[in-house]
């Protein structure tokens, strides 16, 4: 069945058609509050469902910086020429109208765990009865020699949505006739496991058209990667002799970069480039960090309601959370935010909690109408969120079954767009 807005909406939380009515927990201050930081695909979905199936009993704020939210999900794809800048931008507007949800666009800077209060940059200080942390990704200093956030303007990441993946893309199409792309691709665990290697994809599509002598270098400090097998298919169909990927075996992992030169040094060989995407090694948003549950570099959580294990009363969603065997991606982030809604509307309103499920699809678009897959679903354990069973598109297939996959990647993004947003 193919995927669009209508079914993918409607593969939440088991029977959430038919959530029980709330009532208003007796906390001794009128409405339970929840706080949400992060706007992205687990905090705006956690938002507005938690509103929604609430009809009013909770008061939900949602602090996030951005007053127009763009999905880094797609953004390869207008890399790549298949999408406009501007179609991967949503506003926070629906929310606050349909939903009653207070939109805070400011920083959060602290939490007091023992107050239960979040501080932002503007001075505002936030009661919260539950506080749910969807914050993504920061990266991890020092993970790339030669790299830190001051040099992205020369070496963009891109890994955020918005206006680094408009720079890459600038310095792609500007690079001279026959010159060097290079990609320093992230260690495990990362953001959108298949992702940097769409992005070559895209790249090379680009390329192809536009500059069709250029060479594309991948410095890996991986074995493998997230459907390599498909991704080497499509590269030696539609690039053939563009794209190099030198993984963990050959150096791909002993790797520096020098922005000011412009630069990448492999295994100790020094290779001048004319465009380098630069995506370091990465760790929760900061402000799990401020708010003391991450672990490492992730916030562990328990399975159930992603409750954080270190407070009963802070939740972590998506890219910032350490919960198993989940991919990060903005499938999986909706997926717990839906979860992680029900559980906290029944915590505070003493309704109904339906059993937690879990699923994801990553698709990736290799070339013109040239989608694959990959996806699984998962069950909440004692230990962590645990893989069922799975499913990834196959070597080989027909070109109509890749148009139908790719077409199936466009019903899920308005699918999901509306899931976080209307």
């Amino acid at each position: 069945m193919a995927l669009n807005r209508r079914t993918f909406i409607g593969t939440g939380v088991a029977g959430a058609a038919t959530l029980a009515a709330p009532t208003v927990w007796a906390g001794g201050h009128g409405r339970p509050k929840v706080v949400v930081i992060g706007g992205g695909a687990g905090g705006a979905t956690a938002a507005r469902y938690i509103a929604k199936d609430s009809a009013g009993a909770i008061d939900v704020t949602l602090i996030e910086p951005q007053r127009r939210y763009y999905t880094c999900f797609f953004s390869n794809l207008y890399i790549g020429g298949f999408r406009e800048m501007e179609s991967l931008g949503h506003s926070y507007a629906t929310l606050a109208a349909n939903h009653g949800i207070n939109v805070v666009h400011d920083l959060a800077v602290g939490v007091d765990r023992d107050a239960k209060t979040v501080t932002t940059a503007a001075g505002h200080v936030l009661p919260y009865d539950r506080l749910i942390l969807s914050p993504g990704i920061d990266f991890v200093d020092g993970a790339v020699p030669g790299w830190d956030v001051s040099a992205q303007g020369a070496m963009p990441h891109a890994y955020k949505g918005g206006t680094q993946a408009q720079l890459l893309k600038a310095q792609i199409e500007a690079m001279p006739e026959g010159g060097t792309f290079a990609m320093v691709a992230p260690p495990n665990p990362y953001r959108c496991p298949p992702g940097p290697y769409e992005r070559v994809s895209m790249v090379g599509h680009l390329l192809s058209q536009i500059n069709p002598t250029a060479k594309i270098l991948i410095a890996d400090p991986k074995e493998a990667f997230s459907k390599k097998g498909l991704f080497e298919e499509g590269w030696a169909t539609h690039y053939e002799g563009m794209i190099t990927w030198i993984g963990a075996p050959d150096g791909g992992g002993d790797v520096s970069v020098n922005p000011d030169a412009m630069t990448i040094t492999i295994n100790g060989e020094v290779t001048e480039v004319d465009a380098c995407n630069v995506i370091p090694a990465m760790k929760a948003g900061r402000i799990a960090d401020i708010a003391g549950v991450t672990e490492g570099n992730w916030a562990p959580v328990n399975a159930a309601d992603l409750s954080s294990k270190m407070d009963e009363n802070v939740h972590v969603l998506g890219d910032a959370c350490a919960q198993g065997d989940m991919p990060k991606s903005g499938f999986s982030a909706n997926s717990q935010a839906k979860v992680c809604a029900n559980a906290v509307r029944g915590a505070l309103t003493d309704s109904r909690v339906f059993p937690a499920r879990f699923s994801n699809t990553c698709w990736s678009l290799i070339a013109t109408n040239d989608g694959v897959k990959v996806g699984a679903t998962y069950e909440a354990t004692e230990e962590k969120i645990a893989r069922v069973d799975g499913f990834i598109s196959q070597t080989g297939e027909s070109v109509a079954v890749r148009e139908a996959t790719y077409q199936e990647s466009l019903g899920w993004y308005d699918g999901i767009s509306s899931d976080m947003f209307s």
